[in-house]
């Protein structure tokens, strides 16, 4: 008998290969700002952060506010890059085709966005009703409320749940509320995961198996 009742997944680096596209965005953005980083530093700073923290970090790097439409413009340029490269990550549909749990998807971006790229990857019918955003509660990682919030609306306690997180903030978050976490580390090339989350995995076929 699972010892799980419920899956929790984070959407970025998690059901869509999103973060080097949007990472890539900010870093180009910063740089034309005079913060002179690279995509690891990106990966490093930026991942799993809500904006309004990355923000402050391009600021602090560039010494000055950054221009009042920065998250605007970040926004639509992210969004025209994901049209045209957002991928699925490899081996998610397999899993949700087969996952005997319900399941749902709770994270840090904006709902439109969290749309978008599930539409993109074609995966939007699989949580088209169970799509949780921290920008609907106005509470970011690594406060736990946007994975507490998502487990009582699907009717479970933490305990019953089981948190999907590639970043450091969204190991934490789960943590924080009580949850079991298992860390995505594709992405995770100074392995930040290993020491907080539950497990770690490279591999998203594998994920049943470890369930």
């Amino acid at each position: 008998m699972n010892k799980y009742k419920c899956i929790i997944f984070d959407c970025d680096g998690v059901l869509v290969d999103s973060e080097p596209i949007s990472i890539q965005v900010l870093v180009d953005m910063a740089n034309e700002l005079g913060a002179n980083i690279d995509l690891a530093y990106g990966m490093k700073h930026f991942k799993g952060s809500f904006m309004k923290a990355c923000i402050e970090k391009i600021s602090l790097l560039i010494n000055k506010t950054v221009p009042a439409t920065f998250e605007n413009d970040y926004r639509t340029e992210s969004f025209r890059r994901f049209n045209e490269s957002m991928k699925p990550i490899k081996g998610i549909k397999d899993v949700l085709d087969r996952l005997e749990l319900p399941f749902c998807v709770a994270s840090s971006g904006p709902e439109n966005k969290i749309r978008l790229n599930l539409e993109l990857t074609g995966l939007l019918p699989y949580f088209e009703n169970n799509i949780f955003s921290c920008y609907t509660i106005q509470k970011w990682k690594p406060d736990p409320a946007v994975f507490l919030w998502a487990a009582e609306t699907m009717g479970y306690k933490p305990n019953e749940c089981l948190v999907i997180e590639d970043s450091l903030s969204g190991v934490i978050a789960a943590k924080n509320g009580g949850f079991d976490v298992f860390g995505y580390t594709e992405h995770d090339s100074e392995n930040e995961l290993q020491e907080v989350a539950t497990k770690t995995f490279n591999d998203m076929s594998k994920l049943l198996e470890m369930i």
